[in-house]
């Protein structure tokens, strides 16, 4: 029996077992939630050990000071010791469901509709955790194995959806454990079953509030307005200057470390079909696009760096007239980054830049929210990245493109703690409605997503990670 058929005559059960899982609430940015997170971590464990993985575990994270919530650890030894040896990552926390008014159905009471399964966490990343149990029976299946062609490691995390605070400490507790040539992440994207495609980077995240103080208190704007400086002035200009008229961003040597997109990645951008008035709609109908000049839209948001403003306030901001000039001002800002960029750099750039455009009379503040997320990225040339290509090819019948995402995740503390490579090989679509109302997840898509990690095990044994020669 191939790959194809086992998965096409077990589809049901598999099915069945993700709607098993999708009913735990495991939302693990309410503290509410965290004894079903617990819940999610013992079911998945209980999977895994039903599946025939030989070693399953739930790990506890954090501090009897700071506990955090459980991962799950699985492993399978290949029969051949020299086989090379692959880490899994995903997580099976899920983001909250509010508003709870715009779901069509109860969001942990998974529903089929027409070849899509509705529910938190049908795509991010329950749905595609999953699909690896499946793949891997497929792979045994079809070779008549009783152990996978590679080492087989999961680590299946339960706070990534809170910012994965304890995750690097995870990591590097484990690290001897978690010993691997390559890493696999399947909680990104691809960009549809008819052009599928391989995430080979995200960007990082940095963020800080900005606080601008003058006066000691609210001043009478006829008394003292035009002779003292106003911190909403000031704050507003130093928030205009944030870019120039190209609209790069001015922070003193943002662009430094920037790793630029080479020729090939650019064409293989281009090749993919994006409808750019599509994108707009699905923008919140916005009605133009911006950014950079001399980027595409995808380059924008996927290879570049950026600076937001998230949010500005400060003085009267309730009904009717007052008349002052407020003794300070806020705004919160974040900037998404890419490699080589490093979050603790920018925000000391960001210092910089807030000092040099504060004027005299006002007293600036710079306060980062964490440590921030740093960018990450998988050449399209390295040979884990050309193994999972072959491996999605062999599923979807056609050549595989690349993309990248403008999200963060904990992948640069995976591959440098771990000290190996990525390759992001995934089934989900931009349109699963990933942390909004209704998410879902294409089912067929889970199936071609089982499929080819099915091939991929097989891709990887054959190859050698150091050089790409197979």
């Amino acid at each position: 029996m191939d790959a194809s058929s086992y998965i096409a005559q077990h589809a049901g059960s598999f099915f069945d077992e993700l709607k098993q899982w999708l009913r735990i609430p495991s939302v693990s940015a309410d503290p509410a939630r965290h004894a079903d997170v617990r819940a999610s971590a013992e079911w998945l464990a209980a999977h895994l050990r039903a599946t025939g993985f030989p070693e399953v575990e739930i790990w506890e994270t954090g501090t009897a000071e700071s506990p955090g919530l459980p991962s799950v650890y699985a492993y399978w030894p290949a029969a051949d010791p020299a086989a090379p040896t692959v880490c899994v990552y995903g997580h099976h926390d899920v983001q909250p469901v509010e508003p709870l008014s715009e779901w069509d159905s109860p969001p942990f009471e998974p529903a089929e509709r027409g070849g899509v399964l509705v529910g938190r966490g049908a795509s991010d990343d329950k749905g595609q955790v999953l699909l690896h149990t499946l793949g891997l029976r497929a792979c045994l299946a079809a070779a008549g194995a009783t152990a996978p062609p590679v080492n087989l490691k999961l680590l299946v995390e339960g706070e990534e959806e809170s910012g994965s605070p304890h995750f690097a400490a995870l990591l590097r507790d484990r690290a001897d454990r978690l010993s691997c040539d390559v890493i696999v992440v399947s909680d990104t994207t691809m960009w549809g079953a008819e052009v599928p495609s391989l995430c080979t980077g995200l960007r990082g995240l940095t963020a800080a509030e900005i606080t601008l103080r003058g006066p000691e208190t609210d001043l009478h704007s006829g008394s003292f307005g035009g002779g003292v400086p106003n911190p909403l002035h000031a704050l507003a200009g130093l928030l205009a200057g944030l870019h120039d008229a190209g609209g790069r961003v001015t922070l003193p040597g943002f662009y430094d470390k920037v790793v630029n997109l080479t020729p090939r990645e650019r064409e293989l951008f281009g090749r993919l079909p994006f409808d750019e008035k599509a994108w707009l709609a699905d923008a919140g109908r916005s009605q133009a696009t911006y950014g950079e000049d001399g980027y595409s839209t995808l380059e924008r948001i996927w290879i570049r760096p950026t600076a937001e403003v998230n949010g500005m306030w400060g003085g009267h901001t309730g009904p009717g007239q007052k008349t002052i000039v407020p003794r300070e001002a806020h705004a919160k800002v974040s900037f998404r980054l890419v490699a080589d960029q490093d979050p603790a750099g920018v925000l000391a750039a960001l210092g910089e830049y807030v000092a040099a455009h504060t004027p005299p009379g006002i007293d600036a503040i710079v306060m980062p929210e964490g440590p921030g997320v740093r960018p990450v990225t998988a050449p399209i040339d390295s040979p884990p990245v050309l193994a999972g290509k072959r491996a999605v090819e062999r599923a979807f019948g056609r050549e595989a493109l690349f993309t990248r995402e403008g999200g963060s995740g904990p992948e640069a503390d995976l591959t440098e703690i771990l000290g190996a490579p990525l390759v992001f090989v995934a089934a989900g679509l931009h349109s699963d409605r990933i942390h909004a109302p209704n998410e879902k997840v294409e089912m067929a898509m889970l199936l071609l997503g089982a499929e080819a990690v099915a091939y991929m095990w097989d891709e990887l044994a054959e190859v050698s990670l150091s050089t790409g020669a197979r």
